[in-house]
């Protein structure tokens, strides 16, 4: 039987955790945590939002098509922001606007991949980018993270073949939060310019990054459009999510390739979206700044709170962006610990087997906890309810 291209991959993550909760009574005094998504839950600065309304009431060109690669004005912007950010030039040429960083990365791989290619993409990976690889039949090559959670070049080189057309990293990462040193996504960078193949950093979670330094120095590097393909995100900076706005820089040859692609799917990203996202890049720096202060804050108290679940056997694997990645003690694989999570603590996060491959033992030890909608209480009782589950250990 010959499969349609959506069979050949799995059912989206979140949406199958969302059916956990079917049936299962929370108690006001024990309300459910949901930790399984890694988007804001609060509406947008309240400036924005009425930027976004007299957009939708006074501009008429906010409800028709626009150019495929986006608006000029917000590439423009982003351009102008990332040659601060990374001190380093970017054309508005190289920039092009997408309904979403998802999007961006479908595109992405549209453009350099054909039928039977291959992208080696890091475990725990992104659940989603996995899935647009199955559907695009384009061969998923595992990169086993070490225990650091940090990709190995090296071992990267040794998967490099005649069909390889990628590298796709994550920085701050989805799901294991690790932020990737500067040092090590310059030696990817290298490996890919040397081997003739692309580089794909998607830095959605970058405005949460911890440090106050470049996250790197990519866009220095001689020749870096022909190497570098960079994805981010306004989606969580702005709380954006349901207006799905992201973004892609490359090459700007890449970049007619991927219009087709985008004029296909799209015509065009969402207007009042692409409004947004300019308006707040122009009026809301000192809001974003306390946007991250707040991550860091909360980031913080994971690490506070880690030492008593550490006495009862669990290890923090990952932290960072919006994400903790926890090892369980538990004797049951982390598919069968997650649905039990909902109904004896109240908690619904991800389990690990959701980012690796099916036939990776690792995923059963592994849970990912999306923090950044729990405040400092929140965090408190997530590791409460965590601390006093009882279960058969490994």
């Amino acid at each position: 039987m010959i499969l349609s291209r959506t069979a050949t991959t799995f059912a989206p993550p979140v949406m199958e955790a969302r059916r956990w909760l079917e049936g299962v009574d929370f108690p006001t005094e024990r309300p459910l945590i949901n930790v399984s998504q890694a988007a804001p839950v609060d509406p947008p600065h309240p400036d924005l939002r009425a930027a976004l309304a007299e957009a939708a009431l006074n501009s008429d060109a906010a409800h028709l098509y626009g150019p495929v690669l986006g608006d000029p004005a917000l590439r423009a912007e982003l351009a102008a922001r990332s040659t601060r950010i990374y001190g380093a030039p970017i054309d508005p040429a190289q920039v092009a606007i997408t309904s979403g960083c998802n999007q961006a990365f479908a595109a992405a791989i549209a453009a350099l991949c054909a039928e039977g290619d291959e992208v080696i993409v890091p475990t725990p990976w992104y659940f989603n980018h996995k899935m647009w690889l199955d559907m695009s039949g384009v061969r998923s090559v595992a990169l086993k993270c070490g225990a650091d959670m940090l990709p190995d070049p090296a071992l990267a080189a040794a998967l490099i073949t005649e069909r390889t057309r990628a590298i796709a990293l994550v920085s701050p990462n989805n799901p294991t939060g690790q932020e990737y040193p500067s040092s090590l996504l310059r030696a990817f960078f290298d490996l890919a310019q040397e081997r003739g193949i692309r580089l794909i950093v998607d830095e959605t979670y970058r405005d949460f990054h911890a440090s106050a330094e470049p996250p790197h120095t990519l866009f220095s590097q001689s020749g870096w459009d022909e190497t570098l393909v960079h994805l981010y995100s306004f989606s969580k900076s702005y709380r954006l999510t349901g207006h799905r706005v992201g973004a892609l820089i490359a090459a700007s040859a890449l970049l007619s390739e991927i219009e087709k692609f985008l004029d296909t799917v799209a015509i065009c990203p969402g207007q009042l979206g692409q409004h947004a996202a300019l308006w707040g890049m122009q009026n809301l720096d000192q809001w974003l700044a306390g946007e991250r202060d707040e991550i860091l804050a909360r980031r913080a108290a994971i690490s506070a709170h880690m030492p008593r679940l550490e006495n009862r056997g669990w290890r923090l694997l990952g932290l960072g962006g919006y994400f903790a990645y926890l090892e369980h003690p538990f004797a049951m694989t982390s598919d069968a610990l997650a649905p039990e999570l909902v109904r004896e603590a109240g908690i619904l996060c991800l389990p690990g087997t959701m980012f690796h491959p099916h036939d990776d033992p690792q995923g059963g030890r592994e849970l990912r906890i999306a923090f950044a909608n729990l405040d400092g209480d929140g965090i408190a009782q997530l590791f409460d309810r965590l601390d006093a589950v009882a279960l058969p250990p490994r």
